[in-house]
């Protein structure tokens, strides 16, 4: 079996869509510092240049969870991989997502980090497929909604490959 990728959302238009979102979370968390959360790794390019564009203090950490493994359906289950370096306690904490579909990561993070005591939970997500929700999610901030397909680029991967395209992809699978 090969694979093909064809464009979904262009570089230019991923660029402008980050821009609008970093002035939100400036407006948003006006007088507030933002501590980011990166959730590794397919949200690592997309944080790094939202990061740039939040004109409030913006602190960061990173943690690595996966329900995929390296297929391109969740199995489900979420693990924790790599747990953050500092407390979050009393903190305002913005989750940073590549993709949000089925909603199971972004519950159990929300779950994790109110338990942890921040003193606020927003998630921001590049990408949203609210077709795929299984559980009761919320996107605080979207870049863009799509359809029920397999992605990839701007950090997100298939089996490790494509992350570093600089626009978002939509993978088709050929039988050879």
């Amino acid at each position: 079996m090969s694979e093909r990728i064809t464009e979904l959302i262009s570089e230019e238009k991923v660029d402008e869509r980050i821009s609008e979102l970093g002035a939100q979370i400036s407006k948003d968390y006006a007088g507030k510092q933002v501590h980011l959360i990166c959730i590794l790794k397919g949200a690592s390019f997309f944080m790094c240049e939202l990061a740039k564009r939040i004109t409030v203090p913006v602190s960061i950490d990173f943690m690595s969870v996966s329900s995929y493994g390296g297929g391109t359906e969740s199995s489900g289950v979420v693990r924790i991989v790599k747990d953050l370096e500092k407390p979050v306690k009393d903190k305002d904490v913005l989750i940073v997502e590549d993709i949000v579909d089925s909603g199971r990561t972004l519950a159990f993070l929300e779950d994790l980090f109110k338990d942890r005591g921040c003193a606020s939970v927003k998630c921001v997500s590049l990408l949203d497929k609210p077709d795929r929700r299984v559980v009761d999610a919320k996107v605080d901030y979207t870049g863009f909604i799509i359809p029920d397909k397999f992605v990839v680029g701007y950090g997100m991967d298939y089996d490790e490959r494509y992350r570093n395209l600089p626009f978002i992809g939509v993978v088709h699978l050929d039988d050879d």
